[in-house]
Formats: C-alpha cells, sequence, structure tokens
C-alpha cells in the first residue's frame, strides 16, 4: 500500500500504536526506517530487547506528544483510534507526526451492527462506517484521499455468526476472547489466506462495497507548519 502512496524505502515510517510490533517489523523487513509509538512503556522496552538499535518513543494520542516528535514521510494507526474516546483529536495528532506533504493511513474495525462483547473485551469504543470515519478527520488539518474497505468475503459467514446464540451466561472476558478466537481447521485457514490475498487488489482499488475494516488514506497538507 505506501509503495502505491509513492512512500517507498527507505522513507521514514511511524507505526502510531506498534503494539507487540508485527507491523514495526514488517517495516523493518522491507527496508523502510520504522520508528514505534506507543503508550506502553513496558511493551516499547520489550521490543527494544528484540533489537536494541529500533527507534521507539512512548506518546499518548490522547495528550500533546513529546517535544521534537514528527516530520515522517508516513504515519500509520492499524486499528488504533477506535481504543480512544475522542478520535478525531487522536487523528489531529497523528497529523502532527507526519511531514507536510506526509501520508497518515487509519485503518478501524467496521461496520457498528457487528459490536460484539468481543470489540468490549478488546477496549473498542465503536465500530465505523465510511462517513464516520471521515468525520474523524473533520478539523484536524488533514486532507483525506480516499476511504476504501477490506476484508468483504467473510461477511456473509459472519453475520450468520452473529445471529446464533454465542457462549455461556456468565463466562469470563478470557472464555469470550478465546470463544471468538478459535481458529477453524487447517484447511479453512490456508483458503482464508488466499480468500484475503485474491481480494487485496479489488480492496485496494476502492472496488469493495463492504468488510470488516475500513483504511482511510489521508494527507497532511505541504503548506502546513509544524505544531
Amino acid at each position: 500500500m505506501l509503495k502505491q502512496l509513492d512512500v517507498c524505502p527507505p522513507a521514514w515510517i511511524c507505526d502510531a500504536g506498534c503494539g507487540w510490533g508485527s507491523t514495526l517489523a514488517g517495516l523493518e523487513l522491507r527496508g523502510y526506517r520504522a520508528v514505534g509509538v506507543d503508550i506502553s512503556r513496558a511493551m516499547l522496552e520489550r521490543l527494544k530487547r528484540e533489537r536494541p538499535g529500533r527507534d521507539l518513543i512512548v506518546a499518548d494520542l490522547t495528550r500533546p506528544l513529546p517535544p521534537a516528535v514528527g516530520g515522517y514521510d508516513a504515519v500509520l494507526a492499524l486499528d488504533v483510534i477506535e481504543h480512544i474516546d475522542e478520535d478525531r483529536a487522536a487523528v489531529e495528532r497523528l497529523g502532527q507526526l507526519a511531514r507536510p506533504g506526509g501520508v497518515v493511513v487509519v485503518s478501524v474495525p467496521a461496520l457498528p451492527d457487528f459490536y460484539t462483547e468481543f470489540d468490549a473485551i478488546q477496549g473498542h469504543r465503536r465500530r465505523y462506517l465510511p462517513e464516520t470515519l471521515r468525520a474523524a478527520f473533520d478539523g484536524t488539518g488533514l486532507k483525506v484521499e480516499r476511504v476504501f474497505w477490506w476484508g468483504q468475503w467473510p461477511i456473509p459467514a459472519l453475520r450468520r455468526q452473529r445471529a446464533r446464540p454465542r457462549g455461556r451466561s456468565g463466562e469470563s472476558p478470557s472464555e469470550v476472547y478465546r470463544d471468538y478466537l478459535q481458529l477453524p481447521p487447517w484447511p479453512l485457514v490456508w483458503a482464508a489466506r488466499l480468500a484475503f490475498a485474491l481480494e487485496q487488489g479489488p480492496a485496494l482499488w476502492g472496488w469493495l462495497r463492504t468488510g470488516t475494516s475500513l483504511f482511510a488514506v489521508a494527507r497532511r497538507p505541504a503548506g502546513l507548519d509544524s505544531d
């Protein structure tokens, strides 16, 4: 996706809300100069032990950013802003991390009617529609270039799944979490990977009409000075 946006290695990429570091590691593998930002100092210390030379920053998107942080060619916030009450303020700070002319890519869980106890356990405040995701960028200084769906193929199965009673009354959060994360038999796991691979092109071209996730691609105007 980044190469389609003319953001190629060795560009500086900020992974905001880097968590366990999966995206960070993928960026490093592809030759990007990746910077991890997260609210959890303990998580960043773990990532630093894995690779001592990593550039990692403790920051909270609900508060002013540390001084002299920013100027990145692209900022990724993948499944981050749905955890934050004031998502618009978080998006504004993502824009502050980007250089003028830089790209901000945000992904969120989609379809409010898919919201379940699994979302609540993960700390999701909401699921989004295209218009509500665009609204999170209003007044932030970022210009949304496009919004597109991701993960259309599982939708029919997920709708059937959510129509059935699930779990037992009084289940603990860990039991609910385990229930939702149960993997199907291995041939179906392989088939799911293939389905996602085949759908990737149509998703990036904006041809999907629904999905489990939404992506927004926005740009910080080139004339916008740093805060």
